[in-house]
This record gives C-alpha cells, sequence and structure tokens, in this order.
C-alpha cells in the first residue's frame, strides 16, 4: 500500500521536529538563546526563556496533531 501525502504533510512533519528538538535544547540548555542573539531582553529572570518553551511546546503539539490529521486524510492508493 502506497500513501499519497500532500507536500503540507512533509512541512508539518519537518516544522513538528525543528520545534520538538529546540524544546530539548532549551529545556538542556536555557542559555543559547542570549548566544545566539546577543542580548538577555529578560535580565536573567529566565521569564523570556520559559515563554519560548511555552511557545515551542505549543508549536510541536500543533505540527505533530496537524501531520497525524493529514496522514490519516490520505487513503492508501490501491493497485489494478
Amino acid at each position: 500500500m502506497n500513501r499519497s501525502v500532500r507536500f503540507r504533510f512533509w512541512v508539518e512533519v519537518t516544522l513538528g521536529a525543528l520545534t520538538g528538538l529546540l524544546f530539548v535544547v532549551t529545556l538542556v540548555s536555557r542559555e543559547w538563546i542570549e548566544a545566539v542573539s546577543g542580548v538577555d531582553p529578560d535580565g536573567g529572570d529566565g521569564s523570556l526563556e520559559v515563554a519560548v518553551l511555552a511557545s515551542l511546546l505549543v508549536a510541536t503539539v500543533v505540527c505533530s496533531v496537524s501531520a497525524r490529521a493529514e496522514w490519516r486524510r490520505t487513503v492508501p492508493d490501491r493497485l489494478g
């Protein structure tokens, strides 16, 4: 059985994996945000990191649920 999925599925899977990876990286080391941007906008209290962590979690869940719905929408191709 072959599944014919749309390009949208692959975008959702890729974005879900990327945001999930960034979520884990942020859990392990919250200082990567300051290292990448070069600024400390929250003054060291960690509120920015918590907001980024929550946003990444929401984005990961939304992308994962959307990709699953897209996967389930596809009907296996019938040969012959």
